[in-house]
């Protein structure tokens, strides 16, 4: 499945749920991944751009896949830390 999305990844849960509440109260999801994101895509404001969900993480795959378009999850854990996920389509 070929998906548009973006993603903050960070070590803690506590800081993704942190950075949950700040886009919950309406701040932009690129520029907090782009200032607290570990992953590389920071630079790109978190986007992964369109990808088939086949290359990800499983569980960052699963996430992924249910989040409805414009949808973004709760934290999410993988091997790589917590992540929370922004489907743009």
């Amino acid at each position: 499945m070929k998906l548009n999305v973006f993603h903050i990844l960070v070590e803690q849960k506590h800081e993704a749920e942190d950075l949950q509440k700040r886009l919950q109260r309406g701040e932009k999801f690129e520029e907090i991944a782009g200032k607290y994101s570990r992953c590389p895509s920071s630079k790109a404001g978190g986007d992964l751009g369109e990808v088939d969900s086949r290359r990800f993480d499983p569980v960052f795959a699963e996430a992924s896949e249910s989040l409805k378009v414009g949808e973004i999850s709760t934290p999410v854990r993988t091997r790589f830390g917590y992540h929370l996920i922004w489907r743009k389509s």
